[in-house]
Order: structure tokens, then sequence, then C-alpha cells
């Protein structure tokens, strides 16, 4: 039987899920932001701002969807700032009718938008615990709120297993966060997912841009999300079933699961790689030509999970999520 691991029907839509304006500390509107992010073939943009849930539904027209969020921080440890451990996640809701930010603190940024924000008048300032169980709780309430919550560049956190290794409740992480990588940070994070899945969480991952555009930050790293139409509820709809993938430039145009193999369509590539988080990694690179666009490798049940990855020639890299092998076997 044929399972199509990135639904068949629909089309793909790019979309950058980490965006700051000048409503925190970006350097561009969120008009500026649609104007140059259209440009370069996005469909859509999450704007996170940090600390600050607005609504921006006045942006979305038939060529373009905002997704409305905001990012939020928790640190501790050192008071140094170039030292202290901080965990960032963005929040981005599920339904563009959510406007009440419930989850929220004295910050500055918010200080600054409180007469635009709608508040939540029960849920009061909150002092911040750079705790796994406090950060955890943090993510499961945004989730249940109705947020979808990806977990952001532990290279800039300065954040290990020992952090990661604790939280609970995000959907996804940032297998690269663009903007960090330009700013000199390692946040190519393919590692950090391994651990994490090793660890038993069962998490997407998305690649993000988080400009702030003070930088060359912007359209390095993006989400291909495949819907049935470009709105609102159709993109979060695919975020919530996993129906994207990850890049930097590559493209993958078909990922199925037919008769204990995996198989993979994509741009001209350099290498295919299979990984499952253990000694169990597998590559095919073009035989006898430039390049490949296909590849299959076949699951096997002590795999637990897989995921593949798309090479070019710049050495860029297109990323699946993670898919498990029992649900592949229920299918």
């Amino acid at each position: 039987m044929k399972t199509y691991l990135i639904s068949e029907k629909g089309n793909f839509y790019k979309a950058n899920l980490h965006c700051h304006s000048v409503i925190s500390d970006g350097r561009w509107t969120v008009e500026q932001l649609k104007e140059a992010y259209m440009a370069q073939g996005y469909s859509a943009i999450a704007f996170t701002d940090h600390q600050v849930f607005l609504t921006h539904n006045d942006l979305t027209d038939d060529k373009f969807v905002a997704l409305n969020g905001y990012e939020i921080d928790v640190s501790g440890g050192s008071t140094a700032l170039g030292t202290r451990k901080t965990c960032h996640f963005c929040c981005v809701a599920l339904d563009d009718k959510l406007e009440t930010q419930r989850i929220y603190y004295d910050a500055k940024h918010l200080t600054k938008n409180i007469e635009a924000a709608k508040l939540e008048a029960e849920q009061g300032y909150r002092e911040r615990e750079y705790t796994p169980e406090y950060i955890s709780a943090l993510m499961q309430e945004a989730r249940d709120n109705g947020f979808f919550v990806t977990y952001n560049h532990p290279g800039w956190s300065l954040e290990n297993f020992e952090q990661y290794g604790h939280y609970h409740g995000m959907h996804a992480m940032e297998i690269v966060n663009f903007g960090c990588v330009e700013a000199g940070y390692e946040d190519h994070n393919e590692s950090v997912y391994d651990e994490m899945l090793m660890n038993g969480e069962r998490i997407f991952c998305v690649a993000t841009d988080d400009n702030h555009n003070g930088r060359a930050d912007s359209f390095g790293g993006f989400t291909m999300i495949k819907a049935d139409e470009l709105s609102y509820k159709a993109l979060t709809d695919s975020l919530i079933a996993g129906n994207f993938y990850a890049s930097e430039a590559p493209e993958i145009k078909e990922l199925w699961y037919e008769d204990g193999k995996v198989y993979i369509r994509s741009s001209e590539a350099v290498k295919i790689t299979y990984m499952t988080g253990r000694r169990k990694a597998r590559a095919v690179y073009p035989d006898g030509t430039d390049t490949i666009t296909e590849a299959s490798f076949e699951v096997l049940p002590e795999d637990n999970c897989f995921r593949l990855c798309v090479y070019d020639k710049a050495g860029k890299k297109a990323y699946t999520n993670a898919y498990f092998i029992d649900k592949l076997v229920d299918q």
C-alpha cells in the first residue's frame, strides 16, 4: 500500500514561521515584511514578535497569509547577557480568530504595545522560572490554548541536552535558524533534533529566518507547507498534521512509503541520506551523473524512526520530518 508522507494532493506554500517587526526589535514594519517576502516567493509569514501577540489579518489576501503569533523567552542562570542560558519558543495561532494573549510577561515590547494587545485579565503578569518543568508547562499551556509551538535556536540560546532534553509540549523544533547562522552561531540543529527523537519526543522540524532585518538574515530558512489551498486554516491544519518539510534551498517534491521502503523525489541533489538517530544511516549518491533527483531506502523495524535529508551542490539541505515505524505499520 502506498502511503504519502507528504500529501499527494494540494500545493506547496513557502513560509517563514519566525519573524520580527518594529512591534518588537525588528527594523521593518509588517507591511514591509510582507512585500519583501512575497517578492522572494513566500506565501505566508508567521509574525512572532517578542512577548507581543497581535493579529495581522488585514495583511491576508488571495496571495498571502499572515499567521499570527509571538515569541516567548524564559532565561536563567548567570545575569551576564553573554553567558545566560535562555529558552525561546514561538507560538503560532491555529485560528485567525484567536486574538487574546493569555501567556504574557511585563516585558518592554509588551509595555510599548499595551494599548493594542488584548490581554486575558485573569492571567496577570508572571515571574519566569528557568526550569524544565516551568517551560514545559508554558509550552503545554500555549498548545492547549490553540497555538502551534516551536522550540527555537538552541545554539544561540546556549542550551544543551540538560535543558532541551527535558522540554515537553512543543510541536516542532528549529532544525535551522538562518538568522542565528548568519550572525555566526551554529544553529544547524540536526543533532539536537536527533537527540530529542532518541529521548522519546515525537516532534516535527522547521527551518526559519528569525529575521530582524538589521543584517542579511532573511530568505535563508523556510518551511514548505503542503495544503489544499492558501488559507489560514488550510496552512495551520497542515502544520498540525506535519504536512510540510524544512529547507535552505532544495525541494522535496514527493515522499511516500510503500512495501517496506521510503521513496523520495527532489530537486537536483548530490546526496540523499536516510537517518534513524542510531548507527543505521544510509546515503545515495549520483552514479555516472552529476546529480540525482530520487532515492529509496529500506525501512527496517528496528529503525524506530527515520528522516531524510537532501543535499544540493552548494551544500544547502532540505529536511523531512521524522516518521515513526509503528505509525507506518498501523497504516
